[in-house]
């Protein structure tokens, strides 16, 4: 499906190269069928070719041209002036992936001003090593084969999740910027750990593989999250001690928030682009 077809970037941030990692490192398609491009930063261009073997491009009009697939992974604020530079460049043919936080596929047609597909996705960072979740939802132009060829496209760095526009914000709020909360987290245990005596090599070990069991017994289990912390926590233990500070200090709630907040803005800058004229 995806043989000899030619993805773009445009734009070459974290994100992009997140889900680029993990192209070439699953071998989905072939590093010379990946082209990258930003607006002015050739330092990361020279990185990424050399480091994932991947074609770049400084002419973004030229590159866009060449994709079969134009994969949007500017900052959600640079999206019109960048659709505006290329578009003579775009064709109906093409099928257009946002991973903009906020951006309705309709202010994306409505820049493009031809019935290109668009699929509107929300993945995160942990593409890289091929652990994402990624939310998509197709456009009006988009058909369901194109939707086929972006589910492809991001299984191979990790889980989908097939949704309807509307719940796009829930979905970046929670899954997209949830690795920066455990990452968040994780830097408070690094801190007890040093504050306890561990190394930092230590400290490593210990949450890191922590981490990772929680995931892997979520994913292998029926019991609720709270099912799960209370079969750790035993009377008056080690555990209790440390929950009773987390509840004294409405962790959950403040996490609750930090999430509601995350979406709300997702929306706010939906509602921003959908107001926003060509």
């Amino acid at each position: 499906m995806l043989k000899n077809k030619t993805i773009t970037f445009l734009g070459a941030g974290s994100m992009a190269e997140a889900i680029i990692a993990g192209l070439v490192r699953l071998q989905v398609v072939e590093p010379n069928q990946i082209i990258a491009t930003n607006l002015s930063d050739q330092e990361k261009l020279n990185y990424l070719e050399v480091e994932y073997g991947i074609r770049t491009n400084s002419d973004r009009e030229e590159a866009v041209k060449e994709g079969d697939i134009v994969v949007l992974a500017m900052k959600p604020k640079a999206v019109k002036e960048a659709i505006e530079d290329v578009r003579q460049n775009t064709n109906p043919t093409q099928l257009f992936v946002s991973v903009l936080a906020g951006i309705p596929t309709g202010y994306i047609e409505d820049l493009l001003g031809h019935k290109a597909g668009v699929i509107r996705t929300m993945p995160n960072t942990s593409a890289k090593v091929g652990e994402s979740v990624t939310a998509i939802t197709k456009g009006s132009f988009a058909d369901d084969q194109q939707l086929h060829e972006v589910e492809k496209l991001f299984s191979a760095v990790g889980t989908v999740v097939v949704v309807n526009e509307e719940k796009l914000d829930a979905a970046t709020g929670l899954a997209g910027s949830g690795p920066a909360y455990f990452y968040y987290l994780i830097e408070a245990m690094e801190k007890a750990a040093e504050k306890a005596g561990l190394s930092q090599e230590e400290a490593s070990a210990f949450i890191s593989q922590t981490v990772v069991g929680v995931g892997k017994r979520l994913q292998t289990t029926t019991k609720t999250s709270k099912e799960l912390y209370e079969e750790v926590m035993s009377p008056n233990g080690t555990t209790e001690a440390g929950m009773k500070v987390l509840q004294e200090r409405h962790s959950q709630e403040a996490m609750i928030d930090a999430i509601t907040n995350a979406i709300t803005r997702s929306k706010e800058l939906g509602a921003v682009f959908s107001n926003t004229k060509k």
